[in-house]
């Protein structure tokens, strides 16, 4: 899968995409306006949902950009310079990795579906949009944003897998089953019957 040649660039790669996702957006968007750290504020989590309470539209709309971004910008930089499935993968889920365990704000990080979905732009736009459309349509069925988000990256895999290669699928298993760790808080309300839905206050 990796040879002699493509390993020292896949670790660098990596390196370099695990210390991007380590660049909370949420954290520095809020102290650069102004605003209370989200990791103490709301639900405690640095991620665009509890900025959206902390500071509004505004602040909400630039984490959720700057934690796309932070996963698209190193996936396809990696896709252009090491056009190699596996290597491209790995800088995805170490993109991610670096969202949910920043180094930077002491290992505290958010839940990673932006991010997530933004290194899938980078693999694939086809696919990015694709699984838009799917969270779309879970939400119009359930009006629940975060079992929404489960659900379909419980699907983008199997999408991936029309891309002809299984490193993408297995790297978005791999993500998939984080994000169902990350969310686990959620996933309790859901089965509760208690998670809020969109719209409701």
């Amino acid at each position: 899968m990796f040879s002699a040649s493509l390993l020292l660039p896949a670790i660098i790669a990596s390196l370099a995409a695990y210390l991007i996702g380590s660049v909370s957006a949420a954290i520095l968007i809020c102290r650069i306006m102004g605003l209370p750290d989200p990791r103490d504020t709301g639900s405690g989590n640095p991620g665009a949902t509890n900025v959206l309470r902390v500071g509004g539209k505004l602040p909400a709309g630039l984490t959720l950009l700057g934690d796309a971004l932070k996963g698209l910008l190193p996936v396809a930089v990696t896709a252009l310079v090491i056009p190699h499935p596996p290597t491209i993968g790995l800088v995805a889920l170490a993109a991610f990795l670096g969202h949910l365990y920043p180094v930077f704000f002491d290992f505290r990080g958010g839940k990673g579906v932006a991010t997530a979905l933004g290194a899938l732009f980078g693999i694939s736009v086809q696919t990015g949009v694709l699984a838009i459309v799917t969270w779309l349509a879970i939400c119009l069925c359930f009006r629940m944003s975060s079992l929404a988000a489960l659900l379909t990256f419980l699907i983008v895999p199997i999408y991936l897998l029309t891309t002809g290669s299984t490193a993408y699928a297995v790297a978005y298993l791999i993500i998939g089953a984080m994000l169902f760790y990350s969310h686990k808080g959620n996933i309790q309300r859901i089965l509760a019957g208690t998670e809020p839905k969109i719209g409701s206050r």
